[in-house]
């Protein structure tokens, strides 16, 4: 029962990644939490599907020329190393007997209204393309950086964030850059973060191989299909439905988590 469960769980992700490019581990983690998974093994599992599934993708933009690799570089040259000491400060400095599970859906929480807010607001921060003169922008390469860094420790601590938020940060560092070249590049960091982050998580006990296997197997053919429909249906009556789930989920998370009275 729990296989039939996973597997219609994956599909249901899926298809809202097919249908508005948003939804991975933004909707997997909380369904899965909210199903009675606990926080570390959804969390862990969740990025190593992630991994497993943005692969492909990674590969189809690589062969299209619509991954900056450049930026790649400069943003996992902050996240990679951020998750590894993410990953060894709960495997060495956390008590055994401490449970940081709660820890670990707060952060979720957060990132949840986080991204709510990127897909809510998109098309501002999009802009119109013109290239700012502001000290930000001027250090683009360091605030890339930096941004890197803390996407690391927080994907890490709740599966959120490798997707729509870094592709956000992209948006308003590079407002230049084609929206395919956002996506591909966004794409092509997500896979190694996601894998590093999510074989952290498998040294720490945290991955259910038999869930991992349910939601591929559900979310495979149903971005297929979400992809076929999106066609069909437009984006601007999605997203923000999308963005009032996460919003509200959010909330849940970051301030009345599971368990809390």
């Amino acid at each position: 029962m729990d296989l039939i469960f996973y597997i219609f769980a994956g599909a249901g992700v899926g298809l809202a990644v097919g249908l508005t490019g948003v939804g991975g581990g933004s909707l997997m983690t909380p369904i899965l939490i909210l199903s009675g998974v606990p926080q570390k093994i959804a969390i862990g599992t969740d990025l190593l599907y992630a991994a497993v599934t943005k692969t492909g993708a990674m590969h189809a933009h690589h062969r299209q020329g619509t991954v900056r690799w450049k930026l790649v570089l400069t943003l996992a040259s902050g996240s990679i190393p951020a998750s590894l000491i993410t990953t060894l400060t709960l495997r060495y400095l956390i008590p055994e007997s401490f449970d940081y599970g709660p820890f670990l859906t707060h952060s979720l929480g957060f990132m949840l209204i986080m991204t709510s807010a990127v897909v809510f607001f998109k098309k501002r921060i999009q802009g119109t393309g013109e290239e700012p003169h502001t000290w930000f922008h001027r250090q683009s390469t360091l605030v890339t950086f930096a941004s890197g860094v803390l996407l690391g420790i927080f994907v890490t601590l709740s599966s959120v964030g490798a997707g729509a938020f870094c592709a956000a940060l992209l948006l308003l560092l590079y407002p230049r850059l084609p929206a395919l070249q956002v996506v591909g590049t966004d794409i092509a960091h997500a896979v190694p973060l996601t894998l590093i982050a999510g074989l952290g998580h498998l040294w720490n006990d945290n991955v259910d191989f038999n869930l991992l296997f349910g939601l591929l197997l559900g979310s495979v053919p149903a971005v297929h299909l979400g992809a076929k429909l999106a066609a069909k249906i437009p984006n601007t009556v999605l997203q923000p439905i999308l963005a009032v789930i996460l919003l509200v989920i959010g909330i849940k998370f970051a301030f009345f988590p599971i368990g809390a009275h």
